[in-house]
């Protein structure tokens, strides 16, 4: 058995009602349960959220399940491993037995897809001793020269980098904030996820977009319309 997690709150400070709003045609949130869905390898497809809307929206966009969340898990400092772990244990509460591996899927993921959601499952299944799979990108630009601003100008967070070609520095990555695979003994436990027992999805870099504030939902839309509306399967 495999669940899905959509951890969605409603307390969105910078976007109003951000995990709902329209993108593109759709509430932003039925793209990651579409994806969920398309991916055809989930037995539940669980919505974690303290809203009475978003719960309704998720529902209505093919969500099997809600979790419903706690204020205590509902605050602005609460991390996605807590609501993760809280989800578990509710569906755990109403099934015979526990789920084989559990994936959390961001509900401000557009660009996420099918294709990608499989690809880190199965990488996750074929390791066998690994304990997550996520997805990742490249940065655009060799995070070796990045520079600094201070009271007195500018200066190399990397000063012995600065003179290297870009291409004579390593290619690095970052969390692409879209999908986290885990065993259910992982999530529950103490092992982190950004260690040497993960899996790097890579995606594109321009399938890859945060959405924190409004002009992160402006940059995401066009992004969305340019490239993703034919291609993405």
């Amino acid at each position: 058995m495999n669940i899905a997690v959509i951890p969605a709150r409603g307390g969105s400070k910078r976007i109003k009602s951000k995990n709902i709003r329209a993108f593109a045609g759709q509430p932003l949130i039925a793209y990651s349960i579409q994806a969920a869905k398309a991916a055809g390898i989930f037995d539940d497809i669980l919505v974690s959220t303290d809203s009475e809307e978003i719960a309704r929206v998720a529902k209505a966009m093919g969500a099997t399940g809600i979790i419903e969340r706690p204020a205590a898990l509902a605050d602005d400092f609460i991390g996605t491993t807590p609501v993760v772990q809280h989800a578990i244990k509710s569906h755990q509460d109403i099934e015979d037995s526990p789920p084989d591996y559990v994936c959390c899927i961001y509900a401000t993921a557009p660009f996420i897809s099918a294709s990608s959601i499989v690809e880190g499952y199965s990488k996750l299944v074929a390791a066998q001793t690994m304990k997550y799979a996520f997805s990742v990108t490249t940065f655009p630009f060799p995070i070796q020269r990045a520079i600094r601003m201070s009271g007195k100008g500018v200066e190399p967070v990397d000063p012995g980098s600065m003179a290297s070609r870009s291409q004579d520095l390593e290619e690095c990555y970052h969390d692409a904030g879209q999908f986290y695979w885990g065993t259910p003994e992982a999530w529950l436990g103490s092992d982190g996820m950004f260690a040497p027992h993960s899996i790097p999805v890579v995606l594109p870099r321009h399938m890859v977009q945060d959405i924190d504030t409004p002009e992160d939902w402006e940059r995401a839309e066009l992004m969305y319309r340019a490239y993703v509306a034919d291609t993405k399967k």
